[in-house]
C-alpha cells in the first residue's frame, strides 16, 4: 500500500524523477519500479539497464545521489530507489515538488515561498525590507503598542522608555539597521506599499447574500488591531436592549471577547504573502472571519479545536502581538474563544478549512435569537421554513379562490393542452373571448398555467397544486 514515503510504479518513466524530487523535499521515501498499486511484484524486463541509468538520470536532473538496488521476488526482478531527505530545496526542470500524504504536489505561490524560506531557516516575516528604515515607521502605531503593552503588563515602563528604533531592537524586528517585514506590517502606516492586501475588509450581508454596506480598515497591523473590533461593534452589530430592574443591559449577538481573539488571530496568523486581506462577513445571526492560511500538514478543524502545539507562521508578528497583550503565547486563543462562547450562551465557533484560507464562523447567542426573529418579522423577512409554509398556504388559497371560468379553463387544458384561445371560446359557451383571454393571463400570473413553445407549435402546461 502506498504511503507518504512509499510509491509503486510498474515501469520506469523519466517523469518519475518528480517523485524522487518530492521525496527529497519531504521526509525521504522509497520508489519501487516493477510493482503495481497494490505492492505486488510484476517485474521489469530491463532491470539491469535501469540499475545503471537511474542513478545517472537522478544525478543529472536533481544533483543528488540515491540508492538504487536490484531486488528479486518469486523469480521476478524489480528496482528499489531509496531517497533521503535533502537539506536544501530541490527542483525538477524549475518546478518544486513535495510528497504530501500519498500524493505528489507541485508547490506554487505562497506555499512555494514558505517552503523555500523554511529550507533556508528564515521565516517570511523575518525577511528584511531594503527601501524603508526604522525612521519611516509610524508614531501612532508605536503609541498603540506602548499603551497596550503597558496595560497588559507584558512590558514595563522602563522597557518602553526608549526610542522607537530601540524598541524595534528589543522586539528583534531589525537586522543590521533594516526593518523586517514584520516591523513594516506592524508599524508602517502604508504596509500595502510592501505587502499588497494587508488590510481588513468588513461587509454586511442580507439573507439573499447581497452586500448592504462595507468598509475597509487600512494601516499598520497595530492600527487594524485597535480599530477593527470597534468598527464592527459600533456599525455592524446591533445591541439588543433589556433591563435588569433599572439597569440597561446591552446584549450583542456574539461575545466580544471571542470575536476580539478571532480578529487578533487572523491578523497574526494570516499568510500575508498571499496578498489577500482579512475578510469579515456579517449577517444578523452569523459572523465569518477568514484569512489566508497555510496549515501544518495533516491538521484539520478538529486539530485546531483540540489541544495542540502553537506553530507560528509569523513568529515575529506574533511576538509583538503577545507583548502588546493581544494574544497568548501558548496556543490558547481557540480555547479562550470557546470559553467565551460558553459563558455567553453561544455555540462553539466553527472552523471551515479551504485549500488556501481558514474561516471561523460564530453563531448568534440563543438569548438574542428571539430579538433577531422579531426584527426579521418587522422587516418582512422570512426564514426558509416560513417561506415553505407561506408557499403552501398561498397555493391552498389560490386553489380555493379560482373563478368558475378559471377552473373550467384548467380542466379543459389539462386534457387538451394544444387548444388555442379560439378553441376555448368555442368550447366554453357563455363566456366572452376577452373574458377568457383575461382568465388565461390571470392563471399565468398565478403560476397555475404555463405556455410551452410558440403560438403555432406550442402547448399549455397546467401546474397542479399539491
Amino acid at each position: 500500500m502506498e504511503t507518504h514515503n512509499i510509491e509503486y510504479k510498474e515501469s520506469w518513466r523519466d517523469e518519475y524523477l518528480k517523485w524522487i524530487c518530492g521525496f527529497a523535499n519531504a521526509q525521504g521515501g522509497t520508489l519501487y519500479i516493477g510493482k503495481n498499486d497494490k505492492g505486488e511484484v510484476v517485474g521489469v524486463d530491463n532491470a539491469k539497464r535501469l540499475l545503471e541509468d537511474i542513478p545517472n538520470k537522478v544525478k543529472n536532473a536533481l544533483g543528488i545521489i540515491v540508492g538504487v538496488d536490484l531486488m528479486t521476488e518469486d523469480g521476478k526482478k524489480y528496482i528499489r530507489i531509496e531517497t533521503e531527505p535533502c537539506g536544501f530545496p530541490l527542483n525538477y526542470k524549475g518546478d518544486y515538488f513535495v510528497r504530501s500524504g500519498a500524493t505528489l504536489q507541485m508547490l506554487q505561490g505562497s506555499a512555494l515561498t514558505h517552503f523555500l524560506l523554511k529550507r533556508t531557516g528564515v521565516k517570511w516575516d523575518a525577511v528584511t525590507v531594503d527601501n524603508l528604515t526604522p525612521q519611516d515607521l509610524d508614531i501612532e502605531s508605536f503609541n498603540i503598542f506602548r499603551r497596550e503593552a503597558l496595560k497588559s503588563k507584558r512590558m514595563t515602563e522602563d522597557d518602553l522608555a526608549c526610542s522607537n528604533e530601540e524598541l524595534l531592537e528589543k522586539l528583534k524586528l531589525v537586522v543590521d539597521g533594516k526593518p523586517k517585514r514584520a516591523a513594516v506590517l506592524l508599524f508602517y502606516r502604508e504596509p500595502e506599499e510592501v505587502v499588497m492586501g494587508c488590510y481588513t475588509k468588513i461587509a454586511m450581508f442580507n439573507k439573499e447574500a447581497d452586500i448592504l454596506y462595507m468598509d475597509e480598515v487600512h494601516g499598520s497591523l497595530m492600527m487594524q488591531a485597535d480599530r477593527v473590533q470597534d468598527l464592527l461593534y459600533q456599525k455592524y452589530l446591533k445591541a439588543y436592549i433589556t433591563y435588569d430592574n433599572l439597569t440597561r443591559v446591552e446584549t450583542y449577538p456574539f461575545p466580544k471577547m471571542a470575536v476580539r481573539e478571532a480578529i487578533f488571530n487572523a491578523l497574526v496568523h494570516s499568510d500575508w504573502s498571499a496578498n489577500n486581506p482579512i475578510q469579515i462577513r456579517v449577517e444578523d445571526d452569523r459572523l465569518f472571519i477568514s484569512n489566508s492560511c497555510l496549515l501544518t500538514e495533516g491538521w484539520t478543524a478538529k486539530t485546531l479545536l483540540s489541544s495542540h502545539q502553537s506553530l507560528l507562521l509569523n513568529p515575529n508578528i506574533a511576538n509583538a502581538f503577545f507583548r502588546a497583550g493581544f494574544i497568548e503565547a501558548w496556543g490558547r486563543g481557540i480555547e479562550k474563544m470557546c470559553k467565551a462562547c460558553h459563558s455567553y450562551g453561544s455555540p462553539d465557533p466553527v472552523y471551515i478549512i479551504h485549500p488556501c484560507d481558514l474561516m471561523l464562523r460564530f453563531d448568534a447567542a440563543s438569548s438574542v435569537m428571539p430579538f433577531i426573529e422579531e426584527d426579521r418579522r418587522r422587516a418582512g423577512i422570512v426564514t426558509t421554513d416560513q417561506k415553505t409554509d407561506q408557499k403552501t398556504d398561498q397555493k391552498t388559497d389560490q386553489k380555493t379562490q379560482l373563478t368558475d371560468l378559471q377552473q373550467k379553463i384548467l380542466d379543459f387544458l389539462r386534457t387538451n393542452p394544444t387548444a388555442t384561445r379560439n378553441t376555448l371560446t368555442q368550447m366554453l359557451q357563455g363566456y366572452s373571448a376577452s373574458g377568457i383571454k383575461y382568465a388565461v393571463a390571470r392563471l399565468q400570473e398565478m403560476n397555475l398555467l404555463k405556455r410551452v413553445g410558440g403560438r403555432k407549435d406550442g402547448h399549455w402546461k397546467v401546474i397542479d397544486i399539491e
